[in-house]
């Protein structure tokens, strides 16, 4: 107890000198007593431990669109069978938004046993695979048929449970991945968090191995990059359309477009760096 009051008084002391959260001193507060932290954690966490609450239906009720941008800088949990928590602020997205967009799967409203749950209450997850191998998550929105992807995370939690996940989808000897590679992508943050078609229609407000948690600071509009989706081949003016979010000068994102992002500076949307 007397070591636990100290460093309490430590933390203490560094907040009330500094507006930003004292991370070493809550790593050595959540230390067990031969040094070591349990669970390894991005020290980014130390900020969003304090904002674990579900969101709840009324944040996934709204347009597509206005969904992908809205997911940025929230938090995807997942709770592993052996009770680990894996956490990953969301840093890219897709809109996919169904009837007339040629690169969605219920363009022209078509519905099917596979995306059926693109055409459930928003806040439901669809997944389907890819190759026969690999998985990508979405969530449904408003509009029929509506579905945000979730393409990118910043892993902020559990990155050692991550990386055997990864490890275990990958065949033959593997180099032990950096942090920012084990989401940068739709399919490889599936893999990271063990996400596969058994996931398919479940309810983010309802289920207990997967939700989404508010960040800490969602991001502004001079934050956000809006660019063409990836991946989706010749379809028509659908393929140009700005359809992809992501956030500015994060390292976790999959895919850079530094040419948006230049005639946005241009137009003093954010200043060029």
């Amino acid at each position: 107890m007397p070591r636990k009051r100290k460093l309490l008084a430590q933390l203490s002391a560094l907040q009330s000198n500094s507006s930003f959260p004292p991370f070493d001193a809550l790593e050595n507060l959540n230390a067990m007593p031969d040094g070591n932290s349990s669970p390894k954690s991005s020290k980014y966490f130390a900020i969003e431990k304090k904002n674990s609450s579900r969101l709840e239906a009324d944040f996934f009720n709204q347009p597509c669109i206005s969904l992908a941008k809205s997911f940025l800088g929230q938090i995807l949990v997942r709770k592993l069978p052996d009770g680990r928590e894996l956490w990953g602020r969301i840093v890219e997205t897709e809109a996919y938004l169904g009837g007339e967009d040629e690169a969605s799967h219920s363009k022209g409203g078509k519905q099917t046993q596979r995306n059926a749950a693109m055409f459930m209450k928003p806040g439901t997850l669809y997944v389907y695979q890819i190759y026969g191998i690999y998985f990508c998550v979405n969530v449904s929105s408003q509009g029929e048929g509506a579905a945000v992807l979730l393409r990118s995370l910043e892993p902020l939690q559990g990155l050692d449970a991550m990386r055997e996940l990864r490890s275990a989808s990958r065949k033959g000897p593997t180099k032990l991945l950096k942090d920012w590679q084990l989401c940068n992508g739709p399919s490889k943050l599936c893999q990271a968090f063990g996400i596969d078609k058994a996931f398919d229609q479940r309810d983010l407000t309802q289920d207990a191995a997967i939700w989404m948690a508010p960040g800490h600071d969602p991001p502004g509009e001079q934050d956000v990059v809006a660019t063409t989706r990836i991946g989706i081949g010749n379809r028509g003016e659908w393929a140009q359309k700005p359809l992809r979010f992501y956030l500015r000068g994060n390292k976790f994102v999959s895919i850079v477009d530094k040419k948006t992002e230049r005639e946005m500076a241009a137009m003093g949307h954010f200043s060029c760096s």
